[in-house]
């Protein structure tokens, strides 16, 4: 039998006086703590998995929100993509790391262009992918210290036209949503290019369960407009994948594609990031529709 999921719309209980804009990120933590990070205030969230809100934080400290993840401590690691750093938090807020110059974009060792994700190893150390403003992936050290960079703007293997997410499986392999080339691409540490997963989805967001299965967001292929800047904005439908470290399709999942501005329960418009708790639930995110929702597989 096909596995199902339906909406849990009593998920989460928003209090009245905090805000949802564009949901860019979502991760959930060991403990199936799930934090948002929103355009809006304040722009980090944690609610636990069944809806309860738990505390929230960031005020001041986020330009522009794009990914979240958590690391194997427990903090928290945010992607900036208007004042150009990432940050790493501890799980109440407090600031403890910035990679990147605070309002300065570049290109080398300590300036990024619009950072869109990062990916952490257990033992601290952090990739970057440097997104909307370069096409490499950056690789610092669990100091902080710049290591390495690979990638430049293309479309052969190893190039990249906005590596727009990344994510990390338990064997180190790095998984990065090339999303202007409609591919996703699997590198080891080294940058060195294992597998390309092509003409399956235009990528936009990846998550990888502790079983490595590697969720990708986003929509079906699609052909460049003229009026396009970005690949699939706007998508002509909305997809969830579930894929094998060897990039088989396990499992495919559509959800309704809402108009812009006025989604309903259960639709998305502009489906952005993907997160999955230890029971198998998915939060998505989207950014027309300004929402979290929670999808429940049928039976539990």
């Amino acid at each position: 039998m096909a596995i199902c999921y339906e909406l849990d719309p009593r998920w989460p209980e928003r209090p009245a006086d905090v805000q949802w804009g564009d949901m860019s990120g979502i991760a959930v933590s060991d403990k199936d703590e799930i934090y948002l990070f929103t355009r809006a205030n304040p722009p980090i969230q944690v609610y636990d998995r069944h809806g309860k809100f738990l505390r929230a934080f960031g005020q001041g400290l986020i330009g522009s929100a794009h990914y979240i993840r958590l690391d194997a401590q427990g903090n928290v690691w945010v992607a900036d993509v208007k004042d150009h750093v990432v940050l790493q938090l501890t799980p109440e807020g407090k600031l403890l790391r910035t990679l990147g110059t605070r309002g300065e974009p570049g290109c080398d060792q300590t300036h990024f262009d619009k950072p869109t994700d990062m990916a952490i190893t257990p033992d601290g150390q952090v990739f970057v992918a440097d997104g909307y403003g370069n096409s490499r992936i950056v690789h610092f050290d669990k100091q902080g210290k710049f290591v390495k960079q690979w990638g430049k703007l293309g479309i052969g293997p190893g190039e990249f036209s906005l590596p727009h997410s990344i994510a990390i499986d338990s064997q180190g392999r790095l998984y990065v949503c090339d999303r202007n080339n409609a591919r996703v691409q699997v590198f080891d540490q080294q940058g060195k290019l294992l597998d390309e997963w092509r003409n399956l989805l235009v990528p936009w967001g990846v998550w990888v369960t502790k079983n490595d299965e590697i969720w990708v967001c986003g929509s079906s292929p699609m052909a460049w407009r003229q009026t396009d800047e970005l690949l699939s904005c706007p998508p002509k439908d909305q997809v969830l994948m579930k894929f094998s470290p060897a990039g088989k399709l396990l499992q495919l999942w559509t959800l309704p594609y809402g108009k812009e501005g006025d989604t309903r329960p259960g639709e998305v418009s502009w489906l952005h990031a993907v997160a999955v708790d230890s029971q198998g639930c998915l939060y998505v995110g989207d950014i027309k529709g300004q929402k979290a929702q929670k999808l429940v597989p049928l039976g539990k």
